[in-house]
């Protein structure tokens, strides 16, 4: 006997599609794309001090690297943030829904492997997530991992450069946006350029934002902060010469990293911690149409980590147009989560 078909009964069991993702990070383009990478990569070489952008840590190699770095036990804040989130994750959902975001678009920054977020969904009830990373591919696995384990939720991913501009896609919700952007990568801008980011996102006309949750690493001792970006195992400076082999790739360099060798220290003065290639001979380095010769002792800065206090990241929030403002932070004051509304 044939039973009739209820085709509306058998949709609500079909699993849900896999997640909708959108590169924006190579445009339509490639050529057009690699031209813009090679350009700028070789201003930044030939620039008489050398400074290379650390969103070219982030090949597919260096996200796994940054990965187990946070898993190091000198790297003190993702085991620290997550604690403040853990302690703090049922006040936070309290304090969005007193602002009256019951359902929040719930857009993560530098997502990664999107760990972060998955801890959070259950307690925010997102109504659409939205993961942005540089590392395209890297990002693509992680928003299916995110789908397996919350099948009804609307996931967009992004695959972007936030930091040259944060213009988001007709694709993503443009009410009840709440930006995540945990890690204190915040402080890899310069204090003016971090405020120029915060405008961007709370302006009614571009981020569009009812509030953010920022993860900020705050002041300490110096060694424990240079301990955290130079550990033992040597790992965060394995992903500080994958900068080099990710050049290469995209230069056509010939970078041998046998020749460099990984430093960080905190620079007081500035409040923020660096890190550099120093070139340990004599070299030149080779590509297409050009070279750069280094001496012994010659550095190649590859990034920059601001510390903040609570009074200073306050203050920048305020500057920026958020209004209400809370934070929480560990026993220790080592890092600060700040929950900061329109």
């Amino acid at each position: 006997m044939n039973l009739p078909l209820n085709i509306s009964a058998l949709s609500l069991q079909l699993p849900p599609a896999s997640p909708q993702f959108i590169d924006l990070y190579r445009p339509d383009s490639d050529a057009q794309a690699m031209h813009a990478t090679v350009q700028e990569l070789t201003e930044a070489l030939l620039a008489p001090a050398a400074a290379v952008s650390p969103k070219f840590f982030y090949n597919a190699l260096g996200s796994k690297l940054f990965e187990a770095i946070t898993g190091l036990d000198e790297y003190y804040p993702t085991r620290t943030e997550a604690g403040i989130f853990e302690a703090a994750r049922t006040h936070i959902a309290a304090t969005l829904a007193e602002a009256g975001i019951k359902q929040p678009c719930l857009i993560d920054l530098g997502a990664g492997n999107c760990a972060k977020a998955m801890a959070l969904i259950p307690h925010l009830q997102p109504r659409q997530y939205v993961p942005v990373d540089i590392s395209v591919d890297f990002l693509r696995d992680a928003a299916e991992q995110v789908q397996n384990n919350f099948p009804a939720l609307d996931i967009v991913g992004l695959g972007m450069d936030f930091s040259a501009g944060l213009a988001l896609p007709g694709e993503v919700q443009a009410h009840e946006r709440v930006f995540f952007y945990p890690g204190s990568s915040l402080g890899n801008f310069h204090p003016g350029q971090a405020l120029q980011f915060l405008e961007h996102i709370a302006d009614p006309a571009q981020g569009k934002a009812r509030g953010l949750l920022l993860g900020i690493d705050l002041v300490k001792d110096t060694a424990r902060l240079e301990a955290a970006y130079d550990d033992a195992l040597g790992v965060t400076g394995a992903f500080n010469k994958n900068l080099l082999l990710n050049i290469n790739d995209l230069l056509g360099s010939d970078f041998d990293l046998r020749q460099w060798r990984h430093v960080a220290l905190f620079n007081a003065r500035e409040s923020r911690i660096e890190m550099h290639l120093e070139a340990t001979d004599e070299l030149t380095v080779r590509w297409p149409g050009h070279e750069r010769s280094f001496q012994a002792g010659e550095r190649i800065h590859t990034e920059c980590s601001y510390k903040y206090t609570v009074q200073g990241m306050t203050a920048l929030l305020r500057q920026a147009g958020f209004r209400h403002i809370e934070y929480w932070t560990d026993p220790n004051s080592w890092f600060a989560v700040f929950w900061a509304a329109v």
